[in-house]
């Protein structure tokens, strides 16, 4: 008897992130942390900033995550995300420079300089969510 699993897809407005079959799968809504496993009734449930975790065997293949919706029907869940990103792509390099970017964002804002607040909110918090799960996941085994 084969075991069943859930059809995770993982989509930005710029591309598709990740499409496999898979165990199970914890992401972070609104509403808290929820884990789905086969068999999970339909939902439709608002994401926030954070990480969504894959579950395949053994192996962990953890994601950042900012904002968007997921819907979950017949064993299929679909993470529609502003912003999603495997940790494996995300370096230092790449979380120091999001930090500097955030910072300078919010120094034209505090020095009353025209910023578009909703940029600036979102580049904040997909910097923030970056260094956050990185550093969440360093030291851990996860699959790339």
């Amino acid at each position: 008897m084969s075991k069943k699993q859930l059809q995770l897809k993982i989509i930005t407005p710029e591309k598709t992130i990740l499409e496999e079959m898979v165990d199970q799968v914890t992401l972070p809504t609104t509403e808290g942390e929820i884990t789905i496993l086969p068999g999970h009734i339909a939902l439709v449930a608002a994401l926030k900033s954070g990480d969504i975790v894959a579950k395949s065997g053994d192996e962990h293949i953890p994601m950042a995550v900012v904002g968007g919706f997921i819907e979950i029907k017949n064993d299929e869940v679909a993470v529609l995300a502003d912003f999603a990103e495997h940790v494996s792509e995300i370096s230092h390099d790449v979380v120091e420079k999001a930090k500097a970017r955030a910072e300078e964002l919010q120094k034209m804002k505090n020095n009353g300089e025209i910023v578009d607040f909703e940029h600036f909110e979102s580049e904040l918090e997909r910097a923030l969510t970056r260094a956050k799960i990185a550093d969440k996941w360093r030291n851990k085994k996860y699959r790339i």
